[in-house]
């Protein structure tokens, strides 16, 4: 069984990419790969951000994500 890395709310970002977006994390998810059909192994995320004022979203396999210190919502207060 795969170890889930990350929880709803964690902050994360792209590993290797300098100065790359801060994303949020929603939930896990199952990924479908249109060859091969679903990957049930919990090892996805669907992370948030916002650019410019549009929401943006994308799915990540957990392994590409390193995880921030920062905490707090997307808005700042």
């Amino acid at each position: 069984m795969i170890s889930k890395k990350f929880k709803p709310g964690d902050w994360v970002k792209l590993k290797g990419i300098p100065n790359n977006q801060k994303m949020e994390v929603l939930k896990y998810v199952i990924k479908k790969d249109p060859l091969f059909g679903t990957k049930n192994n919990h090892s996805y995320l669907e992370c948030v951000w916002y650019k410019n004022g549009e929401r943006k979203s994308r799915i990540y396999h957990q392994n590409k994500l390193l995880k921030l210190n920062d905490t707090g919502g997307i808005y700042k207060a």
